[in-house]
């Protein structure tokens, strides 16, 4: 059986307690039972003296596509940022509360060990000033890579992983910039895939691309969720509701709700869930 659902709400619950909103009972999903990936516990989250965050519970489950809705500034891409301490690159940030992976507490583990297991892919594809086979191998020889099988064959398994092998196989040595926008998303992707992280951040990867580029996306989000565990930020809700399974909507640093996908858009518990994913404000 799954962990029960954890969620915080502004509506109807005292702040930094937790709610289990309708439809959120536990129980399989699909073929079978997911494991606890991720877990917050009263995650409260500080740029400067701004609390950006306040009081995140939150179970993120093994295999699954999590998407992350709401208007801009509510903090969906800060709490992504908190699951493997990007946010330690800005300065005079400050967290409070637990983030475990495998309940181990994230913020015990070496940084570059936490992001080898939880990586990231930004808005804006940010492939390296290499060739596009460079760029795939970059975090395979940072990480010393030894495997039993040529460095090649294991960018070749990334770029097939990232449904990119096809259109670039014959121009591995070709520039990063000399692909479309698409394909420099999914180039970042297959670098991300390279060292095999257990979970996958997507903040916002298809906002700047055309709605080809964005269904090619979106296809690799299933094929991946059978390796690893993904976790989406989205302003778009029918995306949400296309590639996820959960569904959390933040408004104000704060979880309103989290429930399954088809839950949140079609019956969910609190006013400010509906009145978003309706089109009332936002």
């Amino acid at each position: 059986m799954e962990n029960p659902i954890r969620v915080t709400s502004v509506t109807g619950t005292t702040p930094g307690s937790s709610a289990l909103p309708r439809g959120a009972e536990a129980g399989s999903k699909g073929a079978g039972t997911a494991e606890l990936k991720l877990r917050a516990s009263n995650l409260n989250f500080f740029y400067g003296k701004f609390q950006a965050l306040h009081d995140i519970n939150l179970d993120i489950h093994e295999n699954r596509v999590t998407a992350f809705i709401g208007p801009s500034g509510c903090g969906k891409s800060t709490f992504l940022r908190t699951l493997n301490r990007m946010h330690e690159m800005v300065r005079n940030t400050r967290v409070e509360g637990e983030v475990e992976l495998d309940g181990q507490d994230i913020f015990g583990l070496e940084v570059s060990q936490l992001r080898r297991r939880v990586g990231m892919v930004f808005q804006k594809s940010n492939p390296f000033p290499k060739s596009i086979f460079d760029n795939v191998a970059y975090g395979l020889r940072v990480n010393g890579f030894a495997g039993g099988k040529p460095l090649h064959d294991a960018v070749e398994s990334s770029l097939r992983r990232a449904a990119l092998w096809e259109e670039v196989k014959d121009k591995l040595n070709d520039s990063a910039y000399s692909l479309s926008g698409g394909q420099q998303q999914r180039l970042c992707i297959a670098r991300a895939l390279a060292v095999n992280p257990e979970v996958l951040l997507l903040d916002e990867p298809c906002s700047a691309l055309d709605p080809i580029a964005t269904a090619k996306i979106e296809d690799l989000i299933f094929q991946l969720k059978d390796s690893c565990t993904l976790v989406i930020v989205t302003h778009n809700m029918q995306q949400a509701a296309r590639v996820a399974e959960y569904t959390g909507f933040f408004l104000l640093g704060r979880l309103v709700e989290f429930d399954k996908t088809t839950t949140i858009f079609k019956n969910p518990a609190q006013k400010e869930t509906e009145d978003y994913v309706t089109g009332r404000f936002g």
